[in-house]
């Protein structure tokens, strides 16, 4: 694995390149510890983190954390078994267990690649959960993990470093990407854009330095006023035209949204995001 951006003393980034569906990774190193934030989809792409992770380590005890529950990010868990200590907060390790084999089919279902990365995955099962809040000592760096609530997720996680100034926020936020809202109902309906906005006003009160998006090129944190920015429009944009009765909501709000940012790519989770909108509106 050669692709590695070091943002801090002992604090790596695996980028993701732009590439669909493949997570920025974090390696995050401690006198005594090294923690691993995200594991890429499937074995085949969380064996090569592993590999880099113990070189990095070089005999230090290893811990795995994820972002959320979406298999590019958690489901290649089963692949640190053994070799690290996983901990993630309730309500993720809820989301794995209740919904995490519905989530490996459907993936199985976007095409043959994709499949064959989730070949033998097994739903992965925390050693560790913590409630809403952990501090992880690394040995002379402290790493805080934080339950955020419901957002793009119900078990989203937020994973900051403290003297480096640092925060991996996972898919609440993307670089150069309108958000993924994963709005599935019925099988799916835990996304909620409101709060998705009220996190991410709370995690800019914060103002970390730098932003490790869980999708597209780090930053600082513009990332996060760029996001609550366009969760704003989204919001306001769908609201006022329900409350007109316009007929063509959804025509209209794509419509909009893309002419403000007509170079960000994913525009197929616009309309599930008017969807949500739609749904949560008073």
């Amino acid at each position: 694995m050669t692709a590695q951006q070091e943002i801090a003393t002992e604090l790596v980034v695996l980028p993701n390149q732009n590439t669909d569906l493949v997570p920025n990774i974090g390696i995050i190193g401690g006198r005594d510890a090294v923690l691993v934030v995200d594991t890429g989809m499937g074995p085949r792409n969380a064996e090569p983190v592993l590999e880099f992770a113990t070189g990095f380590a070089r005999g230090r005890e290893l811990f795995l954390t994820t972002t959320h529950f979406h298999p590019e990010h958690a489901f290649g868990a089963q692949v640190f078994r053994g070799r690290a200590t996983y901990l993630v907060n309730r309500a993720q390790a809820v989301d794995l267990a209740q919904k995490g084999l519905g989530y490996l089919e459907m993936f199985r279902g976007l095409g043959p690649a994709i499949a064959e990365q989730l070949e033998d995955v097994e739903i992965p099962v925390p050693d560790l959960v913590y409630e809403e809040s952990h501090t992880l000592d690394l040995g002379g760096r402290e790493v805080r993990l934080r339950a955020t609530g419901r957002a793009h997720s119900a078990g989203d996680q937020v994973v900051t470093v403290p003297d480096a100034d640092t925060m991996f926020t996972g898919d609440l936020v993307e670089t150069g990407q309108f958000a993924i809202f994963p709005w599935f109902p019925p099988h799916d309906t835990d996304v909620s854009g409101t709060r998705w906005i009220t996190v991410v006003e709370r995690l800019i009160e914060e103002a970390p330095v730098q932003v490790v998006p869980g999708h597209g090129d780090l930053g600082g944190r513009e990332l996060l006023t760029e996001v609550r920015d366009y969760l704003h429009v989204l919001r306001d944009e769908t609201w006022r035209r329900l409350d007109a009765g316009a007929d063509d909501v959804l025509d209209e709000v794509r419509a909009s949204v893309i002419a403000r940012r007509p170079e960000w790519r994913g525009r197929e989770w616009i309309d599930p995001a008017v969807a949500c909108f739609t749904a949560e509106h008073g």
